[in-house]
């Protein structure tokens, strides 16, 4: 079968289904090897982000009739372009983004051109949004920062310039937009240059491309403007084109794999799959599993297609062993001769995402390549004030600020730097009750401490200590409201069991703050602090053998749920001392609700600061319903059957 191309013509041209399969695979297999640019637009509100992604798209012919008819209908019947396209509708998804004319989801668009591909992230600019422009670009080459022309340089340019740079993008577009509402005046647009580029001298940012255009008139964008004749270089397109892409350089560094499946499909076969974060790696090469540390040589690299002879950063394999080693999910491979850190202590910089402000000591989940953990933040060593770019002093982090922090983690990690590695040296952290990410951090290095600290051996250890006691050290936590009988059903609970020949100790709430936590007030963040050093105190009276009894508010779950973590299996016993508010109210033995309701005591639980009652207590008393002495025998009673 042949097939006229040029019917009509002088000269016909035919072509064979062979050769229309021929220039088919050959227009695939070009379009297949092209390289991959990931980008984002970011910036203050209503700089024009949505409308110049638009403007690309069409510019490139990534439309479809049907979809320009549409966009031209929506156009019109939103009425914000005096009549012209609103490109910004064609990124712009979400009802509330087209109703207010603002973007508020990250959005992703793909396009091409003859010479490259791209994925370009449209990321918002409210400032409440800031957590989805970190999240656009944490994983881009190149940013392009917009300006309208008649604001200048702005807070929130400022703030995401400043996480750009931080997240190691390099290669930055300064898009001076909306220059036909000036009349594309030369004067305006290095004004504007000159006042970016001494922040950028500020932040560390060494080059940038300026480039004045106009999204809605496409002016720069694919074709150079005429309306600017004195502008002389690329258009956005062409340095989009041409820009260098970062995958290429991965594969110079150390070879680094953090496993993400243990592969097991049968007795006889035992792989580790994971994405080859860096470097090269071959059979036969020596590497090294950490934390363990252990050692051994590549056997083979598995894939679908077959085994191979290399392997490199980007690709997604199996690799087998030569030796039988432990190595689970979480861990790295890693160059025997070129292993990363392992720590459990690091200094990092972390930006905020969560409306509730951070809480130091506070447990959160820190997941850093496939590995989660247990992690807490201490007292930010300083925030950055995006605008002086001053470090200030902080003792929490609130939403969308950036600040420089210690992170302590329940076991040791192999990590690197961002800098060198993002994939080792990125991280989130979650809240452990929502699952929500409440930040992003970068690892700076390991604290000195956390490699030069490491526990002691002993011959006399809390096993010994428990059978010489002859019982089974516990914590028993009553948790409850101010004036519920806490401290009172404690005090029982201890005297029954002191008369039994138990070994106890009795934690009080007042009593450790004439001395422990003395330095501590009220705060949120202090009440967290509180708990932590409480039950750090009863987990070492634990390893002394002792039932150790405690009665504090402790008005956050997570806290009761670290100290429980904190203890070995089965040795925490959670007590909900049950007392309405308004019964614990009317007790009032020391005063303090009349206080707190009198606004003279501040952050009062129950009053103006929550109470988090436990939603599995192992004992829960209600002591409307009982008495103190029957509440104590109830809970001895547990206690003694463990």
């Amino acid at each position: 079968m042949t097939t006229d191309l040029n019917a009509g013509t002088q000269d016909p041209v035919y072509v064979t289904d062979a050769l229309i399969a021929e220039d088919i695979d050959a227009y695939l297999e070009k379009h297949q090897h092209k390289t991959m640019l990931r980008f984002i637009t970011c910036g203050s509100v209503d700089d024009g982000k949505s409308t110049l992604i638009g403007r690309l798209l069409y510019d490139t012919k990534m439309i479809f009739e049907d979809q320009l008819a549409s966009l031209e209908k929506d156009s019109k019947a939103v009425g914000t372009q005096g009549g012209e396209i609103d490109f910004a509708l064609l990124v712009d998804g979400l009802a509330a983004e087209r109703e207010q004319g603002i973007t508020i989801d990250v959005a992703y668009r793909f396009f091409a051109t003859e010479k490259r591909k791209f994925i370009v992230a449209d990321t918002p600019g409210h400032e409440q949004y800031t957590r989805n422009m970190v999240t656009g670009a944490s994983t881009a080459d190149l940013a392009v920062i917009l300006i309208d022309a008649r604001q200048g340089v702005l807070t929130q340019t400022r703030r995401h310039s400043y996480l750009v740079h931080l997240l190691g993008i390099r290669n930055v577009v300064l898009a001076i937009n909306k220059m036909d509402l000036v009349g594309y005046s030369q004067e305006r647009f290095y004004e504007i240059v000159k006042d970016y580029s001494h922040f950028a001298q500020q932040i560390g940012m060494e080059t940038f491309l300026p480039i004045p255009m106009s999204g809605l008139k496409g002016e720069n964008i694919a074709a150079k403007s005429t309306a600017m004749p004195w502008y002389q270089g690329p258009t956005l397109l062409q340095h989009l084109e041409e820009a260098p892409v970062n995958d290429t350089r991965l594969q110079d560094y150390a070879f680094r794999l953090p496993v993400q499946w243990v592969n097991r499909p049968n007795l006889d076969f035992r792989g580790f799959a994971g994405q080859i974060a860096t470097g090269v790696v071959r059979p036969g090469d020596a590497i090294r599993v950490l934390p363990s540390g252990k050692t051994t040589t590549v056997k083979s690299i598995v894939t679908w297609d077959g085994d191979l002879a290399q392997a490199v950063a980007g690709q997604s394999v199996t690799l087998t062993f030569a030796d039988e080693i432990d190595c689970s999910r979480g861990d790295v491979i890693t160059a025997a001769a070129e292993p990363c850190e392992v720590a459990d202590q690091f200094e990092a910089t972390l930006v905020w995402m969560d409306e509730a402000a951070m809480l130091p000591g506070r447990p959160y989940l820190l997941k850093i390549g496939t590995q989660t953990v247990t992690a807490t933040v201490t007292e930010p060593k300083y925030e950055v004030n995006v605008n002086t770019l001053e470090h200030r002093a902080s003792k929490t982090l609130g939403l969308n600020a950036i600040g420089v922090v210690n992170i302590s983690t329940d076991r040791a990690i192999p990590f690197e730097s961002y800098a060198a590695n993002p994939d080792l040296g990125g991280f989130i952290l979650i809240d452990r009750m929502t699952n929500a990410t409440v930040a992003a951090g970068l690892i700076h290095f390991a604290l000195r401490r956390s490699q030069n600290i490491h526990w002691q051996a002993v011959d006399v250890n809390r096993e010994a200590h428990a059978a010489q006691k002859t019982q089974k050290p516990a914590v028993v936590w009553f948790t409850g409201l101010s004036g519920s009988g806490k401290s009172t059903i404690a005090n029982l609970v201890e005297k029954k069991l002191h008369a039994l020949g138990k070994h106890t100790f009795l934690l009080d709430g007042d009593n450790v703050r004439h001395g422990l936590n003395r330095d501590l007030g009220f705060t949120d963040a202090d009440r967290v602090e509180n708990i932590r050093r409480v039950g750090e105190v009863a987990r070492l009276m634990t390893d002394a053998g002792l039932i150790v009894l405690t009665a504090f508010i402790s008005p956050f779950r997570s806290e009761r749920r670290m100290v429980r973590e904190l203890m070995a299996e089965g040795e925490f016993m959670e007590v909900f001392v049950n007392t309405p508010l308004d019964v614990a109210e009317a007790r009032d033995v020391k005063g303090l609700y009349k206080k707190a309701r009198a606004g003279n005591l501040k952050n009062f639980t129950g009053i103006d600061s929550p109470y988090e009652a436990p939603e599995a207590a192992e004992i829960t008393v209600n002591t409307v319903e009982l008495s103190a002495e029957e509440a104590a025998d109830r809970i001895v009673a547990a206690i003694l059957a463990r």
